[in-house]
């Protein structure tokens, strides 16, 4: 009778975590869908001669929601990114693998060797976006929880960013997309305003 009881036990025990894996894993389905439909709304938005005006919001948990469905296209090499807002700045993470990001791109640079491997990286950045223009300064980056020295940084992404995506560097400014206005970068917020 013990070993029938310690089995439904075990048994209940398994259905509450994969009831709790579910529930989770629907949550970040909502969240993701809940960025999908703002971010769809933003570009009808966009589309129209006079855009609505009242600003549209994101949170960081829809935002990070949408990165891991994998609806972004993100680089190669470049996984499980999530970001964190506070006012005008973003520390964004990521596991990245650098010999898939340099792929076809050789360099006997020794000072270039420190990004090879798959690594975890922190980067922190000041964001804004005003007068339908972006701009994003690259503060920090650190691999492992090592800073990486600026100049390293600088000769990475001339090397292997910029050529690949052009304008982008460690201070980047570009136009933003659907009469977007303003992005505003708030505690563990996104604010976007159209005009």
């Amino acid at each position: 009778m013990k070993l029938i009881g310690s089995n439904v036990k075990s048994a209940a025990g398994l259905l509450l975590v994969a009831l709790a894996a579910l529930l989770l894993a629907a949550a970040s389905n909502t969240l993701a869908d809940r960025a999908a439909d703002k971010l769809d709304y933003i570009h009808r938005n966009g589309q129209k001669p006079h855009p609505d005006s009242h600003p549209a919001e994101l949170t960081e948990d829809e935002i990070n929601a949408y990165f891991a469905s994998g609806r972004v296209k993100l680089p190669a090499g470049v996984k499980s990114v999530r970001v964190t807002g506070a006012s005008g700045a973003i520390t964004g993470k990521a596991r990245v693998d650098f010999d898939q990001v340099k792929s076809g791109r050789g360099n006997s640079n020794p000072l270039l060797s420190l990004f090879s491997g798959v690594h975890d990286i922190v980067v922190d950045a000041e964001a804004s976006g005003f007068n339908y223009h972006g701009h994003v300064h690259v503060n920090s980056v650190a691999i492992d929880g090592v800073e990486v020295p600026h100049f390293a940084l600088e000769l990475f992404v001339e090397k292997y960013v910029t050529p690949k995506y052009p304008g982008v560097g460690l201070d980047s400014t570009f136009r933003l997309p659907d009469k977007i206005e303003t992005a505003t970068v708030g505690e563990h917020e996104l604010t976007i305003m159209q005009r």
